[in-house]
């Protein structure tokens, strides 16, 4: 029996003020991210992405999601699971 592997992180992001709904909708937009919210407290919007490798999420994360206009910061804790 075949098992894949699925890495999977979740971030944390602080937008500017009053872009946070225009990047949630923006994140839905990619593959990887399999949930995003916008949260009220510290940060204002957190995800949770997924992918087959980690080379991958990396890329996610750095080129696709930190690149979005209006993000100010991000925080990123990769998922632990047993293998």
């Amino acid at each position: 029996m075949l098992k894949l592997i699925m890495y999977s992180a979740v971030v944390l992001m602080n937008a500017e003020l009053g872009k946070e709904n225009k990047i949630v909708e923006e994140i839905k937009k990619i593959s990887a991210v399999k949930e995003v919210y916008p949260v009220y407290g510290v940060y204002d919007v957190l995800m949770v992405i997924e992918s087959d490798s980690m080379d991958l999420l990396h890329e996610t994360i750095t080129s696709r999601i930190r690149k979005l206009d209006g993000i100010k910061s991000t925080l990123t804790m990769i998922i632990v699971k047993d293998q």
